[in-house]
């Protein structure tokens, strides 16, 4: 069966695989959404970006190369409405509140449960239940 055009598009972004696994696991729970993509870190995650055109990024603050913040402005510059919610640890105050300044709409720690995963999406992405 073919992928439902009405699924919104969700791009998943951190170095750690194991993180962006599991929130794809939690995606695929969902069927309102799916994830297109994933990246490892700022770069990559402009260019999937600027290819695949998300509906939501998810969007991890530390990873090598370039960081969250870095991407978030590139993203946010080519795409002003752009929907990017970040997810990373605890004890980064300064720099969730640099990430929001940037344009990201919301923030979720690390560790996370699903439910704030899913309930987030659901916020983001006007899910009606």
């Amino acid at each position: 069966m073919p992928k439902s055009d009405k699924k919104k598009k969700i791009l998943v972004v951190d170095d750690a695989k194991f993180i962006r696994t599991r929130i794809k696991n939690i995606v695929e729970k969902m069927d309102f959404a799916e994830v297109i993509g994933e990246a490892s870190n700022g770069d990559e995650a402009f260019n999937k970006y600027k290819e695949l055109k998300p509906d939501l990024v998810t969007m991890d603050l530390v990873m090598p190369n370039s960081d969250g913040i870095k991407a978030i402005e590139k993203i946010m510059a080519f795409d002003k409405h752009a929907k990017i919610v970040v997810i990373s640890a605890i004890g980064q105050e300064m720099s969730i509140l640099e990430a929001t300044e940037k344009g990201a709409k919301d923030f979720i720690n690390k560790p996370f449960k699903d439910e704030e995963i899913l309930k987030t999406l659901e916020r983001y992405l006007n899910v009606k239940k």
